[in-house]
């Protein structure tokens, strides 16, 4: 088997076994969709892994200090542009920008 046709056929399962991941949950709970557990999970486990994944991005800069004022400044921005937009490619997006632009130096921060 050569390199390309190795790399292809990799490439082919990995999105096969990814599709069936992300389909399955679908397919094995349509007929239980209205079940409780499933209700309170759809409701409020999308909050909570947002408030991990920023808990996990602002660790270290909590824990170390550093880049803590461009972390907690895009992190303001990101709040900001979504309780205004509502649009989370925007929030996110303006959110990265300004922190790069303030770890790169950019944008001076005073001190």
């Amino acid at each position: 088997m050569d390199a390309q046709t190795y790399l292809l056929s990799f490439i082919l399962v990995a999105a096969l076994a990814t599709f069936l991941t992300r389909a399955l949950p679908f397919v094995l709970f349509s007929r239980h969709s209205d079940h409780p557990l499933l209700e309170f999970l759809g409701r409020y486990l999308p909050p909570v892994l947002m408030v991990l994944l920023v808990v996990y991005a602002m660790r270290d800069a909590l824990l170390s200090g550093q880049d803590l004022l461009p972390s907690l400044l895009a992190l303001g921005v990101v709040v900001g542009l979504q309780l205004w937009l509502r649009n989370a490619l925007i929030s996110i997006g303006g959110g990265t920008a300004l922190y790069m632009l303030l770890v790169q130096g950019v944008i001076a921060l005073p001190g």
